[in-house]
């Protein structure tokens, strides 16, 4: 039996429905429609199912939701690449989609960070490293190497494919949280860092967690520092080529103080 006809107002009606869905993972529909290129009156004609969009304006929001033009006729639910994603699934979404979407530019903006923490492979020794935090799609992704010394302590490869690790961030109460994973889940880390409030806005200190088994040798927890050093490439670059193992002489003593060397982590 042939599929019902339907009418303008119910197609009009399907896409608004959609939008509004596609519409929940950013902060505010100011900010998506200025990514979008679209007057604020008019999306919001759009959402509320007053409105079609052009055929060029209709190519530029499938392809920044990354669907296709079927979101005039069938349910987004039905279309979502992202629907076998972990994250992103049904089963999930109520408890981690609005802290993933809380993490906006004022709780932990864009660019690269510097963090100090001791290292989990010498006792007496420090690791200093940069990631750089980027937004895509509404989602925060943090991306970093681990230092080429540490590596081949553990006798592994310092391949560049073999050091990175990347992970997504998501926002609670008191800071954000994230996890990191090198390529195929190889190791993997739960990091916390909330705000230091006497920093001018550029320190977080919290700690991160290994996933190993306990041992006698080897902490599992540390506590490490993050800085904020902006979105300048060359100052990254600079930062980069100092990074890797470091002594306790050569830390900002500000930031030694953050650490509470002398303090068992609780």
């Amino acid at each position: 039996m042939p599929k019902p006809t339907r009418s303008p107002a119910e197609l009009r009606t399907v896409f608004g429905d959609n939008l509004r869905r596609l519409s929940r993972d950013y902060p505010s529909i100011s900010e998506l429609s200025r990514r979008l290129g679209i007057n604020r009156t008019q999306f919001n004609r759009y959402l509320s199912g007053e409105s079609f969009p052009r055929p060029d304006i209709l190519d530029r929001i499938c392809t920044f939701f990354d669907v296709d033009a079927r979101i005039l006729l069938e349910p987004v639910s039905q279309l979502e690449k992202s629907q076998g994603l972990v994250i992103h699934s049904p089963y999930l979404k109520d408890f981690f989609d609005t802290g993933i979407t809380r993490v906006t530019e004022e709780v932990f903006p864009t660019g690269f960070y510097r963090f100090t923490r001791r290292s989990f492979v010498s006792d007496q020794s420090f690791v200093v490293g940069i990631v750089f935090v980027q937004r895509i799609d509404g989602v925060t992704y943090v991306k970093g190497y681990e230092p080429r010394a540490g590596m081949r302590f553990q006798g592994l490869s310092t391949s560049g494919l073999t050091r990175e690790y990347r992970g997504y961030m998501t926002c609670h109460e008191d800071g954000v949280a994230f996890v990191l994973s090198r390529r195929n889940t190889l190791t993997y880390s739960f990091n916390y860092l909330a705000r230091v409030s006497a920093a001018e806005n550029s320190l977080w200190t919290g700690y991160v967690a290994r996933t190993i088994r306990e041992s006698e040798g080897g902490e599992r927890v540390l506590r490490m520092v993050y800085e904020y050093l902006g979105k300048d490439v060359k100052r990254a670059i600079a930062v980069a080529r100092a990074c890797g193992f470091t002594t306790e002489p050569d830390i900002v003593p500000f930031q030694k103080r953050l650490l509470q060397l002398d303090t068992p982590f609780r």
